[in-house]
């Protein structure tokens, strides 16, 4: 062994552990770190504003089911990226935030953009630490890739005083890790098998994440071995084939009504790897807490979170992916009785998802929904941030392949740009399309910045209804007419395209958006479509003026 600098024993334990790229936004807190990055085999990738370089760090995690690592400053950085922490520890993401800190000699005394992270990311992360000792970082990292992993997934804060970064250190390096998942026992799977057979209106729910390939794979063929009903929470559409003959639909915004019942109805309710917090439950009224009246066998990964809403008649602490591989060994049934159950609630999401209901104006979205919904690779990736927009995105597009829906199931606004930078980085090879709202896009549009400089060509399509549309259709439902706060005035994004040396297109109507898409395509550049929205069209299937009348 030979004396390393904290920074470089630090960049060697990323790469030992698999890190292929890390988001940045440089600070001289960490300089030593970045410099030994020089030469490392890491795609470093520099972003406008910490919040995007966090998000990106987390749409990483998505998309690979491993720790996205992403580098801030301290003091202003540590609190931009706080956005991307957020939506980690609600999705249930592996992350590793690395922050930059004063010196040793200098902590306590309120030194230049000092910040206590433990107390600022506390309530956030699943473990925050600094390193004090350039000796422990090899110990440190690898526990934080477990902590990220192990369990329920989620964002670690590790901060690093700048000296640490700079002290030589003789120190080993840790070993590749392996990670720890719970595992199902024979006498537990019995149990689950036993209700499962005596139901006679069952549903599964998937949700979480970490699922594999496998996994998802596994789950599909179960389904289609028993013919059971399978809906997928918030978000997580991807986790099961909308073309599958068992999919009844999501549980998000603007949900199926009669999805909606069929959860109140089932007399067993499987939640693999599903949490059914407040938007998969609609605000909690789908399954009665703490006792649910259906039979309720719950699936996690983390014992913590099993009966913390509701009281499961069976908790399993498994894994969502390995649970799903393990029923395999159940043996296939001669006959079920849920079997036109499960006929009439796909039917039922494809009548939901088939026709688009007509909408105020000449820019009919989920006619343009459907269009790519019926044109763009299996394997297209979507990313969307949160706003109304999302919800023809969530209706009418059919997720078929695991990982190819990259959206926050924090609803956090501004999360869809630098997602789809980060996803088109990351599958060059993939169509990667961004949903943003005008509100959603001017909150990160600047990471289209690094599209631009890293020659990242995704497709970004701005539904513009100069307003906060969201915030709007609530105002109008708690004080109709009444407007205050959410009215917006808005750039010409095409041409905000073309000022970073992007492609830009304006449609305002029907007829002029697959042609702008397919410039768009050829282009071979980033680009921002600007689609303008009828101000009256909130949801696919109501108006404002309707929200403001309560019907």
């Amino acid at each position: 062994m030979t004396n390393r600098t904290g920074g470089q024993i630090l960049v060697d334990q990323l790469l030992i552990q698999g890190v292929e790229r890390v988001t940045c936004v440089p600070g001289e807190s960490y300089l030593a770190a970045l410099d030994a990055m020089h030469d490392a085999d890491i795609d470093v990738l520099i972003c406008r504003h910490e919040g995007g370089a966090a998000i990106m760090a987390e749409a990483y995690g998505k998309l690979t089911a491993r720790p996205g690592v992403c580098f801030v400053t301290r003091g202003p950085g540590a609190t931009n990226a706080a956005h991307g922490v957020h939506i980690a520890q609600h999705d249930s993401t592996p992350m590793i935030l690395f922050i930059g800190q004063v010196e040793r000699g200098m902590l306590g005394r309120g030194a230049f953009q000092e910040m206590d992270y433990q107390q600022v990311f506390g309530s956030v992360a699943k473990w925050v630490v600094e390193i004090t000792d350039a000796k422990r970082i090899p110990e440190i990292v690898a526990r934080a890739f477990r902590v990220a992993m192990q369990g329920r997934p989620g964002p670690v804060v590790i901060s690093l005083p700048e000296d640490v970064l700079t002290d030589l250190e003789d120190v080993a390096d840790a070993p590749v890790l392996t990670f720890a998942r719970p595992e199902l026992s024979i006498d537990i799977f019995q149990q689950f098998e036993k209700h499962l057979l005596v139901a006679k209106k069952p549903l599964i729910i998937l949700g979480g994440s970490n699922w594999s390939y496998e996994g998802c794979e596994a789950i599909a063929d179960f389904a289609t071995r028993f013919r059971i009903p399978v809906a997928t929470e918030f978000r997580r559409s991807a986790l099961f084939p909308a073309d599958h003959p068992s999919y009844a639909g999501d549980l998000g915004f603007g949900q199926n009504p009669k999805l909606s019942q069929r959860v109140k109805d089932a007399d067993l309710l499987i939640l693999l790897g599903a949490r059914m917090a407040e938007v998969p439950s609609s605000s909690y009224t789908l399954i009665d807490i703490p006792t649910p009246k259906q039979t309720m066998v719950h699936i996690f990964p983390d014992a913590g979170e099993i009966g913390k809403v509701y009281q499961p008649t069976l908790g399993i602490v498994c894994a969502a992916d390995a649970f799903a591989q393990s029923l395999g060994y159940l043996k296939t049934p001669e006959r079920v009785v849920w079997g036109e159950e499960t006929e009439n609630a796909h039917m039922d999401f494809l009548m939901w998802t088939t026709t688009p209901a007509k909408i105020p104006g000449d820019f009919q979205y989920g006619e343009v929904m459907v269009w790519l919904r019926e044109n763009l690779p299996a394997d297209t990736i979507t990313c969307n941030g949160a706003g109304n927009y999302a919800i023809w995105l969530h209706r009418y597009w059919r997720h078929t392949q695991p990982r190819t829906q990259i959206a926050p199931t924090s609803g956090s606004v501004g999360y869809s740009v630098p997602a789809g930078v980060m996803a088109k980085r990351q599958c060059p090879d993939r169509t990667v399309v961004v949903f943003a709202g005008d509100g959603c896009f001017l909150m990160h549009g600047n990471e289209f910045a690094t599209a631009v400089q890293y020659d990242i060509p995704v497709i970004v399509l701005i539904i513009d209804n100069g307003m906060y549309g969201t915030i709007r259709m609530h105002q109008e439902k708690n004080y109709p007419h009444r407007v205050v706060g959410t009215d917006l005035k808005n750039p010409d994004f095409a041409a905000y395209a073309k000022a970073f040396g992007g492609h830009g297109e304006t449609v305002r109507t029907t007829a002029e958006f697959v042609p702008a898409f397919k410039r768009a395509q050829a282009s071979g550049k980033p680009a921002i479509i600007h689609c303008f929205i009828d101000p009256q069209a909130i949801t696919p299937a109501k108006t404002l003026d309707q929200v403001a009348r309560g019907e």
